[in-house]
């Protein structure tokens, strides 16, 4: 496993860490405790060390799965979660003010929820689980967290930017409060290349960039005839024509590659982690076969130059 410095934290992590959404067992249906559990010990035993979660994730359980991990593992695991906004609305809406959804007193009853279900003292980064620029400078809640790092709860904070909207966390980051950035980038949303990356380039900020295999699109295995449980996000995420189109897209960029669908998701992987303001690659992984195959992309090759300017043109703007 390699391993990156995560901006201005100083923390080493490794750069295929583990997306711990699945386990929360509300949203993703089908994850069983006690494989989450063998899966993130190995995770662990491979090297990984940067687990990100959130509080929203199962309403806490996939906190109390990992925390679980984290413990059996102490000091060999930087964990992250987040807090959700406390109007329960993804993604923030410009029109809604801050105090709505991150009020001082949700910023610290969220934390200190977290931490009971991590079952830890400290938490290593703390993030808003959404955000909107227009919340910059705004309310109490960076008050709140500058409380929390002091009394010890929180060593680092960072945010988490909304589906495909990289440019709207550059003033928030150019104040100099965040130590990290989460955000979607993969071969479909490459757009955190224009301003973001080089800001955070600049600006000494760890990255850390989620949903690599948009949500399965780029793992090939989503078809038109794929199904989904009832209450599983991606009947929403995949609804309508999405995934007879995202089908032809994965073959495409496949056969661009020369490869079979069964390599697209080490290219995907191999695309995000190409990328130096990359901290770490944030996959959700629920078994432990996931966790072999994503840790073994870790292995110093890069794309080739020539092979990611290719893939920039299977970028895909949706809504």
């Amino acid at each position: 496993m390699n391993y990156r410095t995560l901006g201005r934290t100083g923390l080493k992590v490794s750069e295929v860490g583990y997306g711990a959404w699945g386990l929360g067992q509300k949203e993703w249906i089908g994850a069983k405790d006690d494989e989450s559990i063998r899966a993130l010990n190995r995770a662990i035993e491979l090297g990984l060390n940067f687990i990100d979660t959130a509080l929203a994730y199962g309403d806490g359980h996939s906190e109390q799965v990992l925390g679980q991990a984290a413990r059996a593992h102490k000091g060999n695991v930087i964990v992250a979660t987040q807090i959700y906004p406390k109007n329960r609305r993804w993604p923030a809406q410009r029109d809604i003010p801050v105090r709505e959804v991150f009020p001082a007193e949700h910023v610290v009853s969220c934390t200190e929820r977290s931490l009971r279900n991590l079952g830890v003292e400290t938490i290593d980064l703390q993030q808003l689980h959404v955000w909107t620029d227009e919340f910059t400078g705004q309310g109490d809640w960076l008050a709140a967290i500058e409380k929390l790092k002091a009394q010890g709860k929180i060593r680092f904070f960072g945010v988490s930017l909304g589906e495909h909207t990289p440019e709207n966390g550059l003033k928030l980051l150019s104040t100099g409060v965040v130590d990290t950035v989460q955000v979607i980038y993969n071969m479909f949303d490459p757009s955190p290349e224009e301003k973001l990356f080089p800001l955070c380039q600049k600006l000494n900020l760890g990255v850390l960039a989620r949903v690599p295999l948009d949500e399965g699109g780029l793992t090939g295995k989503i078809t038109p005839e794929s199904t989904f449980p009832a209450s599983d996000f991606r009947n929403h995420y995949f609804a309508g024509d999405r995934k007879r189109e995202v089908h032809e897209r994965a073959k495409k960029i496949a056969q661009d590659l020369g490869i079979d669908l069964a390599g697209l998701p080490e290219a995907a992987l191999r695309f995000t982690l190409s990328h130096p303001a990359v901290s770490t690659v944030i996959p959700g992984m629920r078994r432990p076969a996931h966790v072999d195959a994503n840790a073994a992309v870790s292995d110093g090759r890069p794309l080739p130059p020539a092979v990611l300017q290719a893939l920039r043109s299977h970028a895909w703007k949706r809504k």
